[in-house]
């Protein structure tokens, strides 16, 4: 049960590591040279179909199964590499909650983007954030992966 645990925290960690990691490196780079409307109305689409099963199930099993891992693992090799890897996937989920949530929301509020006014204020106040955001999602997604790969080394 102890191995199953690790190996599936950390099969889900490395997951939404790599989603971060597309949006970092090539969704919102692309976005980048979108209209304001191409970028508002992108964003909002995403932000619907990336509620989805398999997405909630990786985001949040990778803690749930971090978590137990780290319990089974107690007083074990890997305790230290289990809990690091937990914590920093943890992390994530606690910027996403924070930040990029509530700016998914507002982004959302807007309505359609054909009618909204002001649409660059609406990015303005979203893009530079969300994307610093994500790419700190990224890094500490990543690097309590490789904590759990080093972990499943132990």
């Amino acid at each position: 049960m102890r191995a199953i645990a690790l190996i599936a925290a950390t099969l889900a960690t490395g997951l939404v590591a790599g989603l971060y990691f597309a949006y970092a490196c090539s969704v919102m780079p692309s976005l980048r040279g979108a209209d304001d409307q191409a970028f508002v109305s992108t964003m909002q689409r995403i932000n619907v179909a990336i509620v989805n099963g398999w997405f909630l199930l990786a985001f949040l099993g990778a803690a749930v199964l971090g978590v137990l891992a780290a319990v089974l693992h107690l007083g074990r090799a890997g305790f230290g590499w289990v809990v690091a890897g937990a914590v920093l996937y943890v992390a994530t989920i606690v910027i996403t909650g924070a930040v990029n949530v509530p700016l998914n929301n507002a982004l959302d509020a807007v309505g359609d983007p054909a009618t909204a006014p002001d649409l660059a204020s609406v990015r303005e106040a979203f893009e530079a954030t969300w994307v610093r955001w994500n790419t700190t999602r990224a890094v500490a997604s990543t690097a309590g992966f490789f904590c759990l790969v080093l972990a499943l080394r132990a």
